[in-house]
């Protein structure tokens, strides 16, 4: 690896010598142009305006004084591109005769309908004749945005929906199968991929950028594989930084305010968020940029107590410990630890410590063991830490080279299969990128580690086993039942009893003994070892990539884009998390991709056809081809636009290499050797659906009066004459049989699982939609329709196995060992479906500009899960709401008082969410409702322009006291009030 590393930056080092060399040039003559740039109706000079040469990356800033002096190896005639976030772009034109003294105005305008976006086809285009539907936030409706946060503010686009396990770890989703760590969608920042290697999606934006370095945002909805490359089928997000030769200045954002939630341990707490950022300029060639951002808070806390067993019948509105022995909360840990109470009592019976008509008093009923409750467990101190430094070098008018550096360090709660206390975890970005106006070559490496992090309900088990191993626990609970039992007391008399015994002297919150086993669970490494269970979370994971893009500018027949990537991951969990190889090594994973796409202009330029293919490969998998055709036509100010395209997702590196043991099941990758490694060719595996199904079948015969008359019958023959049926000794015997005689009648229901080739998952796509800019200009309208259709889905798969498989045995041979908790191994592994899902939606909005300064708007988006009733009971996750909206209603400047305001409400519909968190029992019942919710989000900002500052005073979630819940198992998010102010050297 190592010296993978340093050949990889040997390499990029020898690039950017040969870039300098073949683009020196040869300097006729050196031309300096100087002047003043104005607003055109109020005069006033503008700062921090933008200045380019056309067609190059040379350029400059105006100063505090509204004056520049620009450089420029070229003698004229050439253009000068004069912009500024709010204004209308200005293109000038540069002679012998107005290079001194220029004076510029630019016109205050409405930026609808006008942005230009990259992301769409990797080339500079109009956002109105974009090939596919692209969102974004420009510098102003980031600031102008009435959350607390820029990402809290990214709901506010269509389509787009939030899944919030944390303050600060959010992750965004468009177009159904949400998650909670997306690993359908792809966030980028400056070009870098910014997920986390080792988990495969990224972590909100707990380690990603600073709202005061951020210049833009755009978001592609949908399958964007054509040309970012794997991973994209849900959407890719990419966040653009401030440039220091054209952002610079000194800027200081300090933000503060309340966070409250009723069902917090404390309600009412303070949250605080401090940014800086320094940018400059030395010179023409070189300029240096600096940020720092931090946050500091309570965070919002789970507080989801229902049960989500069904393990005895009880149902998600009214199990509680109370009336459910086997009670699972769902925010509750270290109950999922469960038994069969009549299993034990078998064991007890043959070690001799229960008498044998004791299982007479024993029903078949789970217990499982006395919970913590989340709050007690993790640790809800977020912080967030985030560095950035970037050195920009000009190494003539035409190249420009990059080296930065962004690390983010954070404790946060994630929700995977278990909640995880993300605690000191951290991501480190270093990028060397050399680029010109229409070619780049970048360079970089990712580098997660995991910090103290571990897992929630894995530490709550380990107290629990810390303080009683469960093999005591769950001995003393059925003995103190059968004592209760024969006492009198009534079954939940006796269990009630029973749980009160087992738990004398257990480990309370807030006690020494409790934190003492808190940190000594979370200091080993999950599983543990021979000291007690482990819960640290331990990932040491690198990434490391190389890419390139040229356009070519002087094809007549088309414009074309051509480019290619490397990337190599380094999985080191410390042989904690992934699968080794014989030698006890982690494994590299590598992949390669390349693409190309031609766009052509037809018909007096009022069709514009775009064409591209990519070809990726994982060493893993076989190759993938993903093609894209979009076409876009204009007819006056109506823009249509329609595509095809493709997008794939090669499994994630816990897809094919995950080896983790939780409290619901071990988690295990897809790839052959795991398969191989618990010995799924000779001790077969069943589908939980399946097993569930025979256990009902079993359980429906054994209850049948009439069946148990004949098994009673066929003991009764085994015991001398006249022994009557309530004898002890025959009702041993007789709940021992009744099972067995049960699940062979049931036989036929039981069926083996096929295992099929792993493969990545692919999505076709095909859109429709609709650009216009009407009314004067004043009423932007945009919609889409989209069909989606997925084959080689990859879902999770839980799987069953005999943990003490033997064909001799007949409690294997007859599937029983399956029906029981302490039987049966448990497995969690990604597969793909044989089914093909298919999915549709649409959306709809209008933004309109308003006299005065005001501005309306509005979207609603639809999508819809198409052939569910095709799936034959698969739940493929789809967690998305059947209808979402957004109101908007803002002024950035009343009157020109320098008071602006932002109104944004939003709506979604009720939906049902699963995912490995859920208890499989109420995923497949479809019981983990998310219910409808709004929310109302406002702000009030004035800008005092003697100290170039805007005060900003703002809620969010405003008289929702209740809050709400966007997945199952995360946070309850509450209300926030705050107030910022932020400085702004260049603020006009």
């Amino acid at each position: 690896m190592q010296k993978f590393t340093r050949s990889t930056w040997r390499i990029v080092s020898l690039l950017f010598v040969i870039v300098s060399l073949s683009a020196a040039q040869v300097v006729a003559q050196t031309t300096t142009i100087s002047g003043t740039v104005t607003e055109e109706r109020t005069k006033e000079t503008l700062v921090g305006v933008n200045i380019v040469v056309k067609g190059r990356v040379v350029g400059t800033i105006t100063d505090l004084n509204g004056k520049f002096n620009l450089r420029v190896n070229q003698a004229p005639p050439f253009t000068l591109v004069f912009s500024m976030v709010g204004f209308s772009s200005k293109e000038v034109e540069i002679t012998s005769e107005n290079i001194t003294n220029l004076n510029v105005t630019l016109a205050e305008s409405s930026i609808l309908g006008q942005e230009v976006v990259v992301s769409a086809s990797r080339v500079e285009e109009n956002v109105l004749k974009s090939p596919v539907t692209v969102e974004r936030m420009d510098i102003i409706s980031i600031r102008e945005a009435p959350q607390a946060s820029f990402y809290d503010g990214l709901k506010n686009l269509k389509g787009v929906e939030m899944s919030t396990q944390s303050l600060t770890f959010q992750s965004f989703n468009t177009r159904g199968f949400n998650a909670n760590g997306n690993v359908r969608t792809v966030q980028m920042i400056d070009g870098m991929d910014n997920q986390a290697p080792g988990l495969n999606f990224s972590v909100g934006n707990i380690a990603g950028i600073s709202e005061l370095d951020l210049e833009s945002v755009e978001l592609l909805p949908g399958a964007a594989s054509a040309l970012y490359g794997p991973n994209a089928l849900n959407g890719i997000l990419l966040m653009n930084s401030k440039n220091p030769f054209q952002y610079q200045g000194f800027s200081a954002q300090v933000k503060t305010g309340v966070m409250d939630q009723g069902d917090r341990s404390n309600p009412t707490t303070g949250f605080y968020d401090f940014a800086a950022r320094y940018a400059t300029a030395f010179n023409d060639k070189l300029a240096l940029k600096v940020n720092v951002n931090y946050l500091r808070a309570d965070d919002w806390q789970a507080n989801d107590f229902r049960d989500q067993s069904l393990l005895n019948g009880s149902t998600i509105e009214g199990g509680t410990r109370e009336n459910n022995p086997g009670f699972n909360g769902v925010n509750i840990y270290g109950d999922e630890t469960n038994v069969n109470m009549f299993s034990v009592a078998q064991t007890l019976v043959n070690n001799g410590i229960l008498p044998q008509q004791a299982l007479a008093l024993v029903p078949q009923t789970f217990v499982s063991r006395t919970g913590y409750l989340e709050r007690d467990l993790a640790d809800y101190n977020t912080q967030s830490l985030k560095l950035n430094a970037a050195l920009h070098y000009r190494i003539n008018d035409n190249v420009e080279a990059i080296l930065q550096g962004n690390f983010g360090t954070g404790t946060t709660v994630y929700t995977g299969a278990d909640r995880y206390s993300i605690t000191g975890f951290s991501i480190g970005q270093y990028k060397a990128e050399i680029k010109g106006s229409n070619w780049f070559l970048r360079a970089y490496t990712t580098q997660e580690r995991s910090g103290d992090s571990y897992a929630i309900g894995i530490a709550g088990q380990g107290i629990n086993e810390a303080w009683k191993p469960s093999q005591q626990w769950f001995g003393e609970y059925v003995s103190a039942f059968v004592q209760g039992r024969g006492a009198g007391l009534t079954e939940a008399q006796a269990h009630n009893a029973a749980r009160g015994f087992a738990d004398q002297g257990r480990f309370m919150p807030g006690t020494p003994q409790f934190n003492q086993a808190l940190a000594d669970v979370t200091s080993r490494p999950i599983p543990g070892n021979a000291q007690g269970v482990g819960a640290r979370f331990v990932d040491k994971t690198n990434l490391y990539h190389l890419e390139g893009s040229y356009a070519f500018e002087n094809f007549k027949f088309a414009d074309v884009v051509v480019g290619a990537n490397y990337r190599l991951f380094e999985l080191n969990s410390e042989r904690t998390l992934f699968a080794t190889d014989d030698a006890g090594n982690e494994f590299t994973i590598q992949e390669f991709g390349g693409y190309a796409q031609a766009a052509k202009s037809l018909l007096n330029d009022n069709l514009r056809v775009t064409a591209s293919i990519r070809y990726d490969k994982n060493e893993n998998f076989d190759g993938q081809w993903s093609p894209r055709v979009a076409a876009v036509y204009t007819a006056g100010k109506h823009n249509f636009r329609a595509s095809y395209q493709t997008g794939f997702r090669i499994p994630t590196t816990q897809d094919q290499y995950i080896d983790l043991l939780t409290p619901q099941a071990r988690l295990i990758g897809g790839l052959p050797l795991l398969r191989q490694r618990y010995n799924f060719a000779n001790n077969p595996v069943y589908s939980l659906a399946n097993v569930t199904a025979f256990g009902t079948a079993v359980q429906t015969t054994a209850s049948n009066p009439q069946f148990q008359q004949q098994v009673l019958a066929q003991v009764l023959s085994q015991f001398p004459p006249g022994t009557p049926p309530n004898n002890p000794a025959v009702q041993a015997a007789f709940n021992q049989a009744l099972f067995g005689a049960a699940a062979m009648q049931n036989q036929g229901v039981k069926e083996e699982f096929e295992l099929t080739d792993f493969r990545p998952e692919v999505v076709r796509s095909y859109e429709i939609g609709y650009k216009s800019l009407l009314a004067k200009n004043k009423l932007l309208i945009d919609g889409y329709f989209y069909y989606n259709r997925f084959e080689n889905f990859i879902g999770g798969q839980v799987l069953i196995q005999d943990a003490n498989f033997n064909p001799q045995n007949p409690a294997s041979a007859l599937g029983l060992n399956l029906l029981s908790a302490n039987t049966r191994n448990v497995f969690s592994m990604p597969v793909n479906r044989s089914e093909i899902i298919q999915s549709y939606g649409w959306a709809l909005g209008a933004d309109y500009q308003l006299p005065k300064g005001y501005t309306i708007g509005g979207n609603i988006s639809s999508d819809v899960l198409a052939n569910i009733e095709d799936l034959d009971g698969f739940q493929p996750a789809f967690n998305a709401p059947r209808y979402r909206t957004n109101f908007t209603f803002g002024n950035r400047n009343i009157n020109n008082k320098n008071i602006g305001f932002n109104i944004a409400y939003r709506w979604q519909d009720e939906f049902v969410w699963q995912s490995s968190f859920v208890g499989p029992a109420v995923s497949s019942q479809q019981l983990s409702v998310m219910p409808a919710f709004g929310t109302l989000d406002a702000q009030v900002s004035y800008k005092i322009k003697s100290m170039k500052s805007i005060v900003k005073l703002g809620g969010q979630n405003l008289f929702n006291s209740s809050g709400y819940r966007q997945a199952w198992g995360n946070p309850t998010v509450g209300t926030m009030y705050f107030v910022s102010i932020t400085f702004d050297e260049f603020l006009n």
